[in-house]
């Protein structure tokens, strides 16, 4: 990445208090869940953390208590902003043990009078005794309760619960990369397996016959959905369903597809899923990942099944840290 910091456009903050009673913001150390404080990332957004700091002044100002994890005490959990990079809107989630924010109208106004560009807030209620940062219910306080932002000249949208890619300079690189090398003519069929909202497929299907994506979780395919019809796209199909399970039924009843693009979770595929590409027997397979270990366990069996590995870019998606995207082609 030619400008490696502050790159991140989702930031999120445990809040905690300190020995002495003061509100603290940052994150978890590493295996506990003792919070460290952090006044300043050099790999997340400036803007964002400064919401984070007025945020933490005012839990002060409004005498609001944060959440204890020992006693389950407390109302405040954690604070979760997204940004567009291009559209430049900002979202902010507050992560509330109750659904209840007191003079909340009052706390989103003096929010927004230090930040104007703050677009919309939203309430999330985390009431279970969990690591999870969101939980099931979002209530919106103030906006649309999403924001919009454009990746590879297509406008998606972004719910707070939403799948999208922290690093949006790097990540154009690594779908355009994954894009080209589908070697796409305008009548291939491609099926987007895991594919989230819909940012992959709709990407690629200005340059394909026919896109269908394929996800489990179901509010990612209600965005994919609106994402598709937004950006006018009319050649791409979501179905709500376990994209392995979609892919042998696909190849009992006969049917074709040209190329597979796969962007499974960090934990990879499984045996399951890899061996319906292999029925499903596509010319070509674009692999996505941002798990070298599990990329080199699953290409070990694609390529003992009748795939052969073309090439494999490396996309520093997340620098300063150990992680890294990868771009596969394996042709039949």
């Amino acid at each position: 990445m030619e400008n490696p910091y502050y790159y991140r456009n989702k930031v999120h903050a445990v809040f905690d208090r300190d020995r002495k009673g003061n509100i603290v913001s940052g994150t978890y150390e590493a295996k506990t869940h003792r919070v460290v404080p952090v006044e300043n990332c050099l790999i997340e957004d400036k803007k964002s953390q400064e919401i984070i700091r007025t945020i933490r002044g005012l839990l002060k100002s409004f005498k609001i208590k944060t959440y204890d994890e020992d006693t389950g005490y407390g109302l405040f959990r954690h604070v979760l902003i997204r940004r567009g990079f291009k559209s430049g809107e900002i979202m902010v989630v507050l992560v509330l043990g109750s659904p209840i924010l007191p003079s909340s109208n009052n706390f989103v106004k003096a929010l927004r009078k230090k930040h104007p560009n703050i677009t919309t807030v939203v309430l999330n209620v985390n009431d279970k005794k969990t690591s999870m940062v969101l939980g099931d219910r979002n209530i919106t306080l103030y906006g649309k309760g999403f924001i919009e932002d454009k990746l590879c000249g297509c406008t998606f949208r972004i719910s707070p619960g939403s799948f999208y890619q922290v690093n949006p300079v790097q990540t154009e690189l690594l779908y355009e990369k994954a894009i080209h090398e589908a070697h796409l003519t305008g009548k291939e069929r491609i099926i987007d397996a895991y594919c989230g909202t819909g940012t992959i497929g709709i990407i690629a299907a200005k340059n394909a016959g026919e896109v269908i994506g394929v996800e489990l979780n179901r509010d990612a395919i209600r965005d994919a959905v609106i994402n598709a019809k937004r950006n006018d796209i009319r050649n791409i199909r979501f179905y709500n369903d376990d994209a392995g399970k979609f892919m042998v039924e696909m190849a009992q009843k006969g049917e074709k597809a040209d190329v597979v693009i796969m962007d499974p979770p960090r934990t990879g595929s499984d045996e399951a899923f890899l061996s319906s590409v292999v029925k499903l027997a596509p010319e070509r397979v674009v692999y996505v990942s941002c798990g070298p270990e599990t990329l080199a366990r699953d290409l070990k069996y694609l390529t003992k099944h009748g795939y052969a590995v073309k090439r494999a870019t490396p996309y520093d998606c997340f620098p300063y840290t150990e992680h890294i995207e990868t771009v596969v082609l394996l042709c039949r």
